[in-house]
Protein backbone atom coordinates (compact mmCIF):
# COMPACT_ATOMS: atom_id res chain seq x y z
CA UNK A 1 0.00 0.00 0.00
CA UNK A 2 1.28 3.48 -0.89
CA UNK A 3 2.70 5.19 2.19
CA UNK A 4 1.01 8.54 1.61
CA UNK A 5 -2.35 6.74 1.73
CA UNK A 6 -1.50 4.98 4.99
CA UNK A 7 -0.02 7.81 7.09
CA UNK A 8 -2.30 10.34 8.79
CA UNK A 9 -1.93 13.89 7.48
CA UNK A 10 -3.47 15.32 10.68
CA UNK A 11 -0.80 13.93 13.01
CA UNK A 12 2.04 15.71 14.81
CA UNK A 13 4.84 13.75 13.09
CA UNK A 14 3.41 14.34 9.62
CA UNK A 15 2.81 18.04 10.24
CA UNK A 16 6.33 18.48 11.55
CA UNK A 17 7.79 16.55 8.62
CA UNK A 18 5.94 18.78 6.16
CA UNK A 19 6.93 22.00 7.93
CA UNK A 20 10.64 21.17 8.13
CA UNK A 21 10.99 19.61 4.69
CA UNK A 22 9.25 22.57 3.07
CA UNK A 23 11.59 24.90 4.98
CA UNK A 24 14.60 23.02 3.59
CA UNK A 25 13.10 23.57 0.14
CA UNK A 26 12.86 27.33 0.97
CA UNK A 27 9.08 27.28 1.31
CA UNK A 28 6.61 28.19 4.03
CA UNK A 29 3.59 26.11 5.10
CA UNK A 30 0.28 27.41 3.69
CA UNK A 31 -2.69 25.16 4.52
CA UNK A 32 -0.40 23.00 6.70
CA UNK A 33 1.62 22.21 3.60
CA UNK A 34 -1.30 20.42 1.90
CA UNK A 35 -2.29 23.01 -0.66
CA UNK A 36 -1.11 26.10 -2.53
CA UNK A 37 -1.26 29.57 -1.01
CA UNK A 38 -3.76 30.67 -3.69
CA UNK A 39 -6.41 28.36 -2.19
CA UNK A 40 -6.08 29.73 1.35
CA UNK A 41 -8.85 32.36 1.10
CA UNK A 42 -11.36 29.85 -0.25
CA UNK A 43 -10.36 27.14 2.22
CA UNK A 44 -10.50 29.58 5.14
CA UNK A 45 -13.98 30.74 4.06
CA UNK A 46 -15.27 27.17 3.80
CA UNK A 47 -13.78 26.20 7.17
CA UNK A 48 -15.14 29.39 8.73
CA UNK A 49 -18.63 28.62 7.42
CA UNK A 50 -18.35 25.10 8.86
CA UNK A 51 -17.50 26.61 12.24
CA UNK A 52 -20.88 28.38 12.26
CA UNK A 53 -22.84 25.12 11.90
CA UNK A 54 -24.65 23.64 14.92
CA UNK A 55 -22.31 21.73 17.21
CA UNK A 56 -23.43 18.20 16.20
CA UNK A 57 -22.98 19.03 12.51
CA UNK A 58 -19.52 20.50 13.13
CA UNK A 59 -18.43 17.45 15.06
CA UNK A 60 -19.67 15.05 12.39
CA UNK A 61 -17.90 17.03 9.68
CA UNK A 62 -14.62 17.00 11.62
CA UNK A 63 -14.87 13.26 12.28
CA UNK A 64 -15.74 12.53 8.64
CA UNK A 65 -12.64 14.36 7.45
CA UNK A 66 -10.45 12.13 9.58
CA UNK A 67 -12.32 8.96 8.68
CA UNK A 68 -11.76 9.64 4.97
CA UNK A 69 -8.00 9.40 5.58
CA UNK A 70 -8.14 6.13 7.52
CA UNK A 71 -7.08 2.80 6.01
CA UNK A 72 -9.67 0.03 5.58
CA UNK A 73 -8.70 -2.94 7.81
CA UNK A 74 -8.37 -5.28 4.81
CA UNK A 75 -5.52 -3.12 3.46
CA UNK A 76 -3.49 -3.02 6.68
CA UNK A 77 -1.50 -6.21 5.87
CA UNK A 78 -0.28 -4.46 2.69
CA UNK A 79 1.45 -1.64 4.60
CA UNK A 80 5.24 -1.96 4.47
CA UNK A 81 7.60 -0.16 6.84
CA UNK A 82 10.27 0.28 4.19
CA UNK A 83 7.82 2.10 1.95
CA UNK A 84 6.90 4.35 4.88
CA UNK A 85 10.59 5.16 5.39
CA UNK A 86 11.11 5.92 1.69
CA UNK A 87 8.13 8.26 1.79
CA UNK A 88 9.52 10.13 4.82
CA UNK A 89 13.09 10.51 3.53
CA UNK A 90 11.82 11.47 0.08
CA UNK A 91 10.54 14.75 1.52
CA UNK A 92 14.05 16.14 1.97
CA UNK A 93 16.67 17.47 -0.42
CA UNK A 94 19.88 15.44 -0.28
CA UNK A 95 22.81 16.97 1.63
CA UNK A 96 25.51 17.36 2.47
CA UNK A 97 24.43 18.39 5.96
CA UNK A 98 26.75 18.94 8.94
CA UNK A 99 24.09 17.49 11.25
CA UNK A 100 20.88 15.45 11.03
CA UNK A 101 18.24 14.44 13.60
CA UNK A 102 16.34 11.21 14.13
CA UNK A 103 13.91 10.01 16.77
CA UNK A 104 11.07 11.49 18.80
CA UNK A 105 8.67 14.01 17.30
CA UNK A 106 8.99 17.48 18.79
CA UNK A 107 7.96 20.93 17.56
CA UNK A 108 10.86 22.68 19.29
CA UNK A 109 13.23 20.20 17.63
CA UNK A 110 11.79 21.22 14.25
CA UNK A 111 12.81 24.83 14.95
CA UNK A 112 16.27 23.72 16.07
CA UNK A 113 16.66 21.74 12.84
CA UNK A 114 15.38 24.69 10.79
CA UNK A 115 17.94 27.05 12.35
CA UNK A 116 20.66 24.58 11.37
CA UNK A 117 19.06 23.74 7.99
CA UNK A 118 19.14 20.08 8.96
CA UNK A 119 16.69 17.19 8.33
CA UNK A 120 14.84 15.13 10.93
CA UNK A 121 13.65 11.54 10.45
CA UNK A 122 10.76 10.59 12.77
CA UNK A 123 10.81 7.25 14.60
CA UNK A 124 7.01 7.29 15.00
CA UNK A 125 4.18 7.57 12.48
CA UNK A 126 0.40 7.41 12.89
CA UNK A 127 -1.53 4.92 10.74
CA UNK A 128 -5.29 5.49 11.21
CA UNK A 129 -7.43 2.39 10.59
CA UNK A 130 -11.17 2.44 9.99
CA UNK A 131 -13.52 0.55 12.26
CA UNK A 132 -17.26 0.48 12.90
CA UNK A 133 -19.60 -0.23 15.79
CA UNK A 134 -17.38 0.99 18.63
CA UNK A 135 -18.11 4.20 20.54
CA UNK A 136 -15.30 6.54 21.57
CA UNK A 137 -15.90 5.72 25.27
CA UNK A 138 -15.37 1.97 24.77
CA UNK A 139 -11.62 1.30 24.83
CA UNK A 140 -12.08 -2.45 25.37
CA UNK A 141 -14.26 -2.55 22.27
CA UNK A 142 -11.63 -0.67 20.29
CA UNK A 143 -8.99 -3.25 21.22
CA UNK A 144 -11.30 -6.14 20.30
CA UNK A 145 -12.26 -4.59 16.97
CA UNK A 146 -8.74 -3.68 15.81
CA UNK A 147 -6.57 -6.35 17.39
CA UNK A 148 -6.51 -8.63 14.35
CA UNK A 149 -5.49 -5.74 12.08
CA UNK A 150 -2.69 -4.84 14.49
CA UNK A 151 -1.39 -8.38 14.53
CA UNK A 152 -1.47 -8.52 10.73
CA UNK A 153 0.48 -5.26 10.53
CA UNK A 154 3.21 -6.61 12.83
CA UNK A 155 3.39 -9.96 11.04
CA UNK A 156 4.21 -8.10 7.82
CA UNK A 157 6.69 -5.69 9.47
CA UNK A 158 9.06 -7.29 12.01
CA UNK A 159 11.00 -4.02 12.40
CA UNK A 160 8.01 -2.17 13.91
CA UNK A 161 6.52 -1.87 17.40
CA UNK A 162 2.78 -1.08 17.51
CA UNK A 163 1.36 1.35 20.07
CA UNK A 164 -2.41 1.01 19.71
CA UNK A 165 -3.59 4.24 21.34
CA UNK A 166 -7.10 5.08 22.53
CA UNK A 167 -7.67 8.62 23.84
CA UNK A 168 -11.37 9.11 24.55
CA UNK A 169 -10.66 12.60 25.85
CA UNK A 170 -8.80 14.67 23.24
CA UNK A 171 -9.42 12.42 20.20
CA UNK A 172 -13.13 11.86 20.85
CA UNK A 173 -14.29 12.97 17.41
CA UNK A 174 -11.62 11.17 15.41
CA UNK A 175 -11.85 7.80 17.15
CA UNK A 176 -15.59 7.60 16.59
CA UNK A 177 -14.81 5.83 13.29
CA UNK A 178 -11.13 4.91 13.44
CA UNK A 179 -8.38 3.34 15.49
CA UNK A 180 -5.01 5.00 16.12
CA UNK A 181 -2.09 2.71 15.27
CA UNK A 182 1.16 4.46 16.13
CA UNK A 183 4.18 2.54 14.90
CA UNK A 184 7.80 2.97 15.97
CA UNK A 185 10.86 1.61 14.21
CA UNK A 186 12.91 -0.63 16.49
CA UNK A 187 15.40 -1.29 13.69
CA UNK A 188 16.73 1.33 11.29
CA UNK A 189 14.96 1.03 7.92
CA UNK A 190 17.13 0.80 4.83
CA UNK A 191 15.67 3.99 3.33
CA UNK A 192 16.70 5.96 6.43
CA UNK A 193 20.16 4.39 6.37
CA UNK A 194 20.61 5.23 2.70
CA UNK A 195 19.41 8.82 3.12
CA UNK A 196 21.78 9.44 6.03
CA UNK A 197 24.77 7.91 4.27
CA UNK A 198 24.10 9.99 1.17
CA UNK A 199 23.60 13.19 3.21
CA UNK A 200 26.15 13.17 6.06
CA UNK A 201 29.87 13.36 5.29
CA UNK A 202 32.53 11.93 7.60
CA UNK A 203 32.84 14.09 10.71
CA UNK A 204 29.15 15.08 10.68
CA UNK A 205 26.88 14.62 13.71
CA UNK A 206 23.79 12.45 13.99
CA UNK A 207 21.56 13.61 16.85
CA UNK A 208 19.08 11.21 18.45
CA UNK A 209 15.98 12.91 19.88
CA UNK A 210 15.01 10.78 22.89
CA UNK A 211 11.83 11.63 24.77
CA UNK A 212 11.68 9.55 27.95
CA UNK A 213 7.94 9.92 28.53
CA UNK A 214 6.18 6.64 29.37
CA UNK A 215 2.50 5.71 29.81
CA UNK A 216 0.50 2.81 31.30
CA UNK A 217 -0.19 0.07 28.73
CA UNK A 218 -1.76 -3.32 28.33
CA UNK A 219 0.60 -5.76 26.59
CA UNK A 220 -1.16 -7.49 23.71
CA UNK A 221 1.88 -9.23 22.20
CA UNK A 222 5.71 -9.09 22.06
CA UNK A 223 5.64 -5.92 19.91
CA UNK A 224 2.08 -4.78 20.54
CA UNK A 225 0.87 -2.54 23.39
CA UNK A 226 -2.47 -0.83 23.99
CA UNK A 227 -2.00 2.64 25.51
CA UNK A 228 -4.49 4.16 27.93
CA UNK A 229 -5.12 7.75 26.86
CA UNK A 230 -2.48 10.26 25.84
CA UNK A 231 -0.47 13.23 27.03
CA UNK A 232 -2.68 16.29 27.51
CA UNK A 233 -5.44 17.42 29.82
CA UNK A 234 -6.41 14.21 31.65
CA UNK A 235 -3.93 12.44 33.91
CA UNK A 236 -3.01 8.72 33.64
CA UNK A 237 -4.96 8.13 36.87
CA UNK A 238 -8.08 9.76 35.39
CA UNK A 239 -7.92 7.49 32.34
CA UNK A 240 -7.57 4.45 34.60
CA UNK A 241 -9.89 5.29 37.49
CA UNK A 242 -12.01 8.26 36.46
CA UNK A 243 -12.76 11.17 38.76
CA UNK A 244 -14.95 14.29 38.97
CA UNK A 245 -13.53 15.87 35.81
CA UNK A 246 -14.00 12.67 33.79
CA UNK A 247 -17.53 12.18 35.08
CA UNK A 248 -18.47 15.76 34.16
CA UNK A 249 -16.93 15.35 30.70
CA UNK A 250 -18.81 12.11 30.01
CA UNK A 251 -22.04 13.69 31.24
CA UNK A 252 -21.54 16.61 28.81
CA UNK A 253 -21.38 14.16 25.92
CA UNK A 254 -24.21 11.89 27.14
CA UNK A 255 -21.94 8.87 27.42
CA UNK A 256 -24.13 7.04 29.96
CA UNK A 257 -21.19 6.26 32.24
CA UNK A 258 -18.98 8.11 34.67
CA UNK A 259 -15.57 6.60 33.82
CA UNK A 260 -13.84 4.67 31.07
CA UNK A 261 -13.31 0.91 31.23
CA UNK A 262 -9.79 0.40 29.93
CA UNK A 263 -8.20 -3.05 29.93
CA UNK A 264 -6.10 -3.36 33.10
CA UNK A 265 -2.61 -1.92 32.67
CA UNK A 266 0.14 -4.48 33.22
CA UNK A 267 3.16 -2.24 32.69
CA UNK A 268 4.32 0.89 30.94
CA UNK A 269 6.02 1.70 27.63
CA UNK A 270 7.38 4.69 25.71
CA UNK A 271 4.48 7.09 25.12
CA UNK A 272 2.85 6.33 21.79
CA UNK A 273 3.12 9.74 20.12
CA UNK A 274 6.19 11.29 21.75
CA UNK A 275 8.23 8.57 23.47
CA UNK A 276 11.46 7.09 22.08
CA UNK A 277 11.87 3.34 21.54
CA UNK A 278 15.46 2.72 22.73
CA UNK A 279 15.96 -0.50 20.76
CA UNK A 280 16.75 1.69 17.73
CA UNK A 281 19.90 3.03 19.39
CA UNK A 282 22.02 -0.01 18.58
CA UNK A 283 21.59 0.41 14.83
CA UNK A 284 22.31 4.15 15.07
CA UNK A 285 25.51 3.61 17.06
CA UNK A 286 26.73 1.05 14.52
CA UNK A 287 25.88 3.30 11.58
CA UNK A 288 27.61 6.33 13.08
CA UNK A 289 30.76 4.36 13.88
CA UNK A 290 30.94 2.87 10.39
CA UNK A 291 30.60 6.26 8.69
CA UNK A 292 32.83 8.33 10.96
CA UNK A 293 30.00 10.44 12.45
CA UNK A 294 29.63 11.70 15.97
CA UNK A 295 26.49 10.36 17.65
CA UNK A 296 24.86 12.85 20.01
CA UNK A 297 21.91 12.10 22.31
CA UNK A 298 19.35 14.81 23.09
CA UNK A 299 17.36 13.42 26.02
CA UNK A 300 14.29 15.05 27.52
CA UNK A 301 11.79 13.71 30.04
CA UNK A 302 8.74 15.32 28.38
CA UNK A 303 8.24 16.90 24.93
CA UNK A 304 7.93 20.48 26.20
CA UNK A 305 11.26 20.29 28.04
CA UNK A 306 12.87 21.32 24.74
CA UNK A 307 10.62 24.34 24.17
CA UNK A 308 12.27 26.89 26.51
CA UNK A 309 15.72 25.65 25.50
CA UNK A 310 15.14 26.22 21.80
CA UNK A 311 13.36 29.52 22.45
CA UNK A 312 16.37 30.83 24.38
CA UNK A 313 18.74 29.47 21.72
CA UNK A 314 16.86 31.52 19.10
CA UNK A 315 16.89 34.56 21.35
CA UNK A 316 20.66 34.29 21.83
CA UNK A 317 21.15 33.80 18.09
CA UNK A 318 19.01 36.83 17.22
CA UNK A 319 20.91 39.05 19.62
CA UNK A 320 24.24 37.94 18.18
CA UNK A 321 22.86 38.89 14.74
CA UNK A 322 21.81 42.32 16.02
CA UNK A 323 18.05 41.62 15.94
CA UNK A 324 15.65 42.77 18.68
CA UNK A 325 14.63 39.25 19.94
CA UNK A 326 11.47 40.74 21.49
CA UNK A 327 8.84 38.85 19.45
CA UNK A 328 7.47 35.52 20.69
CA UNK A 329 5.52 33.09 18.51
CA UNK A 330 3.68 30.48 20.59
CA UNK A 331 2.73 27.46 18.47
CA UNK A 332 0.51 24.49 19.25
CA UNK A 333 0.68 20.81 18.20
CA UNK A 334 1.12 20.63 14.41
CA UNK A 335 0.66 24.38 13.86
CA UNK A 336 4.31 25.14 13.05
CA UNK A 337 5.80 27.90 10.92
CA UNK A 338 9.63 27.65 10.92
CA UNK A 339 9.93 29.75 7.76
CA UNK A 340 7.85 32.64 9.12
CA UNK A 341 9.41 32.43 12.57
CA UNK A 342 12.79 33.26 11.02
CA UNK A 343 11.49 35.77 8.47
CA UNK A 344 9.62 37.69 11.20
CA UNK A 345 12.44 37.46 13.72
CA UNK A 346 10.16 35.60 16.13
CA UNK A 347 11.33 33.45 19.01
CA UNK A 348 9.46 30.12 18.66
CA UNK A 349 7.92 28.47 21.71
CA UNK A 350 6.09 25.20 20.96
CA UNK A 351 3.28 23.65 23.04
CA UNK A 352 2.22 20.01 22.83
CA UNK A 353 -1.48 20.85 22.87
CA UNK A 354 -4.11 23.35 24.02
CA UNK A 355 -4.37 21.87 27.51
CA UNK A 356 -3.84 23.38 30.96
CA UNK A 357 -0.47 21.67 31.32
CA UNK A 358 0.88 23.35 28.18
CA UNK A 359 -0.55 26.70 29.27
CA UNK A 360 1.12 26.38 32.68
CA UNK A 361 4.49 25.53 31.15
CA UNK A 362 4.29 28.43 28.69
CA UNK A 363 3.48 30.80 31.55
CA UNK A 364 6.41 29.39 33.54
CA UNK A 365 8.69 30.13 30.59
CA UNK A 366 7.47 33.72 30.49
CA UNK A 367 8.03 34.01 34.23
CA UNK A 368 11.71 33.18 33.79
CA UNK A 369 12.45 34.91 30.49
CA UNK A 370 13.19 38.53 29.69
CA UNK A 371 9.91 40.26 28.73
CA UNK A 372 8.64 40.21 25.14
CA UNK A 373 7.20 43.26 23.42
CA UNK A 374 5.05 41.12 21.11
CA UNK A 375 3.42 37.73 21.67
CA UNK A 376 1.50 35.90 18.96
CA UNK A 377 -0.43 32.74 19.79
CA UNK A 378 -1.66 29.97 17.48
CA UNK A 379 -4.08 27.40 18.97
CA UNK A 380 -4.98 23.98 17.63
CA UNK A 381 -8.71 23.20 17.79
CA UNK A 382 -9.59 19.52 18.23
CA UNK A 383 -13.34 20.07 18.43
CA UNK A 384 -13.90 18.81 21.98
CA UNK A 385 -14.44 20.42 25.39
CA UNK A 386 -12.03 17.90 26.82
CA UNK A 387 -10.82 17.29 30.35
CA UNK A 388 -8.07 19.79 31.11
CA UNK A 389 -8.76 22.10 28.16
CA UNK A 390 -7.30 25.58 28.70
CA UNK A 391 -10.00 28.14 27.94
CA UNK A 392 -9.79 31.38 26.03
CA UNK A 393 -9.53 33.29 29.32
CA UNK A 394 -6.36 31.36 30.15
CA UNK A 395 -4.86 32.21 26.78
CA UNK A 396 -5.79 35.88 27.14
CA UNK A 397 -3.77 35.96 30.36
CA UNK A 398 -0.78 34.60 28.47
CA UNK A 399 -1.10 37.26 25.76
CA UNK A 400 -1.39 39.96 28.45
CA UNK A 401 2.24 39.24 29.31
CA UNK A 402 3.33 41.12 26.17
CA UNK A 403 4.59 44.64 26.85
CA UNK A 404 3.08 46.07 23.65
CA UNK A 405 1.11 43.64 21.47
CA UNK A 406 -0.40 40.30 22.49
CA UNK A 407 -2.67 38.79 19.83
CA UNK A 408 -4.32 35.54 18.84
CA UNK A 409 -3.02 34.50 15.42
CA UNK A 410 -5.57 32.78 13.21
CA UNK A 411 -7.88 32.05 16.17
CA UNK A 412 -11.62 32.73 16.27
CA UNK A 413 -12.09 32.93 20.03
CA UNK A 414 -15.86 32.46 19.69
CA UNK A 415 -15.46 29.12 17.89
CA UNK A 416 -12.58 27.61 19.91
CA UNK A 417 -12.10 24.66 20.45
CA UNK A 418 -14.14 24.03 17.29
CA UNK A 419 -12.30 26.68 15.28
CA UNK A 420 -11.28 24.46 12.39
CA UNK A 421 -10.38 27.40 10.15
CA UNK A 422 -7.47 28.14 12.52
CA UNK A 423 -5.57 25.42 10.66
CA UNK A 424 -5.49 27.78 7.69
CA UNK A 425 -5.75 31.29 9.08
CA UNK A 426 -2.62 31.19 11.23
CA UNK A 427 -0.28 31.11 8.24
CA UNK A 428 -2.17 33.93 6.49
CA UNK A 429 -1.91 36.21 9.51
CA UNK A 430 1.79 35.52 10.10
CA UNK A 431 2.46 36.38 6.47
CA UNK A 432 1.02 39.87 7.10
CA UNK A 433 3.60 40.88 9.72
CA UNK A 434 5.06 44.12 8.43
CA UNK A 435 8.58 44.11 9.86
CA UNK A 436 10.53 41.20 8.43
CA UNK A 437 14.18 40.26 8.08
CA UNK A 438 16.26 38.45 5.44
CA UNK A 439 16.47 34.69 5.90
CA UNK A 440 19.71 34.12 7.84
CA UNK A 441 22.57 31.82 7.04
CA UNK A 442 22.31 28.56 9.01
CA UNK A 443 23.20 28.61 12.67
CA UNK A 444 26.63 27.04 13.20
CA UNK A 445 26.29 23.53 14.61
CA UNK A 446 29.20 24.04 17.02
CA UNK A 447 27.47 27.07 18.58
CA UNK A 448 24.18 25.19 18.92
CA UNK A 449 25.86 22.14 20.48
CA UNK A 450 27.68 24.31 23.00
CA UNK A 451 24.41 26.03 23.95
CA UNK A 452 22.56 22.71 24.35
CA UNK A 453 25.33 21.23 26.47
CA UNK A 454 24.93 24.05 28.97
CA UNK A 455 21.18 23.60 29.63
CA UNK A 456 20.07 21.66 32.71
CA UNK A 457 16.54 20.99 31.42
CA UNK A 458 17.82 18.35 28.98
CA UNK A 459 20.37 15.57 28.83
CA UNK A 460 23.02 16.18 26.18
CA UNK A 461 25.92 13.92 25.36
CA UNK A 462 28.26 13.08 22.52
CA UNK A 463 28.01 16.25 20.44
Amino acid sequence: MRAQKAVASFDSATGMLRALSRFLHDRDVPMLGQGPRALEPVAAAVAGAAARLPRPAKEKLYAAGGWAEAVPPRRVPGIRSEELARWVSGHYPRGPYPVAFIGSSNGALVHLAAALRAPWLPQTLLLPVRRHGVGPDDPRGDLRAARAAGQALLAANPDLVLHHMHDANQDRLMIAGMTYFRVKWRRLPEAYRRFLEESLPAGATLVVSECGLRRPVTRVGPRYVFQHGALGGATPREYESGGPRVAAYLARYGAGRDRWDYPPADGDAPEAEWGFEPELLGDLEELAARNGWRLARLRHAEPEDLSPVVAELYRDWYRRRGLPADRLLVECFLLLEPWWALRSGSVPYWMVFNAEQSHARAMAYLDGADPFDEIRLMLFSHGVESVGLAGIGDWRRLLARARKVGVFTGVDTRAYPRDFAALIRGHRELARIRTTYPMPLPLEWEAAAEFLAGRQEIGWSGG
